[in-house]
């Protein structure tokens, strides 16, 4: 079975969509959140629990992947999904973000970018001839093109040359794609120029993508300058491809995106906050070492069917934290990952009823009672 998408549904009061992508491990209704498994693992949790909260995409990381344990070893066992024991749909990131994420460690030019190992040292160079190499042997469902992340911040004419060489190195990638059933996602790149979105949205749909990724976000721009860029170049890109918006998945975040048609996220903060003894909850995030925990015996969400909040209480998962057990962060883990996965199928079921827009400021304004940031979260700016 080769990659499709379809769309199902669209809200009455919004642009929010259902539809599913359809891969060659299986189909992931959309909106969908995909786990991020960076090293072939999404840390502390097996497939068993993956399925058991609901998820339906995981994503591995090239850059890591090829450094450890490297291509070789994807040939031999036949791809990711046998290795890590998945076996549902994945999408393998390019390696352009965590290049970015090397500034003194890396140079880029036209070929690629040059960088050394994190792990022996060794001088290795990415481009997008060798990351669509490596994806391929890694053999996800999705592979995506290398790309030129750089800071949201950036001036007009150093995120322009960045976005003129993602365009060149996306044609190269496409042009380094084997026959093979993997699907490959170009990624939008233009900070918050608005000018320079609808140019690399102009160039990429010229070229046959299976989808197209909003990429650049999330790396220095502020939440309401997020929240108009995604809007704009959701609705920049093609109606018959999935829309995927790269790295960015506060809750707010995600409602805000599904409000402008987007259909795919990912980002590690359910996982790497579950870490860090934070959960989120249908009222806000629960930071679980606070002393107000101690001796609270309800459950981290009484609106939750996860069997975290089944089972143990607060003052439960608070003593865990205080005693460095990795329990707690695995059950916190997937607590939070069940309910990004019940988010989206709530969301889901409100599009096809088309009731989301309400629904979506409903749940906004639930959260902002307890969280506050600078730009008000429950208030919803409708397309």
């Amino acid at each position: 079975m080769s990659f499709s998408f379809s769309v199902s549904a669209v809200d009455t009061g919004s642009r929010a969509r259902r539809g599913a992508i359809l891969t060659p491990h299986g189909r992931a209704e959309t909106p969908a959140f995909m786990t991020v498994g960076t090293r072939a693992t999404v840390t502390g949790l097996t497939p068993a629990d993956l399925r058991e909260v609901g998820a339906q995409v995981v994503l591995g990381n090239t850059y890591h992947l090829m450094l450890r344990p490297g291509v070789e070893l994807f040939r031999r066992v036949g791809g990711i999904h046998k290795f890590m024991g998945w076996d549902g749909p994945m999408l393998t990131d390019s390696g352009g973000y965590q290049i970015f994420s090397l500034p003194g460690d890396r140079t880029i030019n036209e070929r690629g970018a040059r960088f050394r190992s994190y792990i022996d040292q060794r001088v290795h160079v990415l481009s997008p001839e060798r990351s669509i190499e490596v994806q391929t042997a890694i053999g996800a469902d999705i592979m995506m093109v290398l790309d030129v992340c750089v800071d949201a911040r950036s001036d007009e004419a150093t995120t322009r040359a960045a976005m003129e060489r993602t365009h060149r190195w996306a044609l190269r990638s496409l042009a380094a794609r084997t026959d093979s059933p993997q699907a490959l996602f170009a990624i939008m790149q233009g900070g918050v120029f608005p000018e320079l979105r609808k140019a690399s949205a102009g160039f990429l749909t010229d070229h046959p993508f299976d989808g197209f990724a909003i990429g650049g976000l999330a790396v220095g721009d502020t939440r309401s300058q997020r929240e108009d860029i995604t809007h704009l170049a959701a609705e920049l890109l093609p109606p018959d491809r999935p829309r995927y918006l790269m790295g960015v998945g506060t809750p707010p975040d995600l409602l805000h995106a599904m409000l402008g048609g987007v259909d795919m996220f990912d980002c590690i903060l359910p996982t790497n906050l579950g870490w860090q003894a934070t959960a989120f909850t249908s009222t806000g995030r629960v930071k679980l070492t606070r002393g107000a925990h101690a001796q609270d015996d309800n459950p981290l969400d009484a609106t939750c069917s996860c069997a975290t909040c089944a089972t143990f209480s607060r003052s439960y998962l608070h003593h865990l934290f205080k005693c460095d057990e990795p329990l707690g962060a695995r059950l916190v883990s997937m607590h939070n990952l069940h309910h990004y996965q019940a988010l989206m199928a709530e969301a889901r079921a409100a599009i096809t009823a088309g009731t989301f827009a309400a629904y979506a400021r409903e749940k906004l304004e639930a959260i902002d009672r307890h969280e506050h940031s600078g730009r008000r979260m429950g208030a919803v700016d409708l397309p």
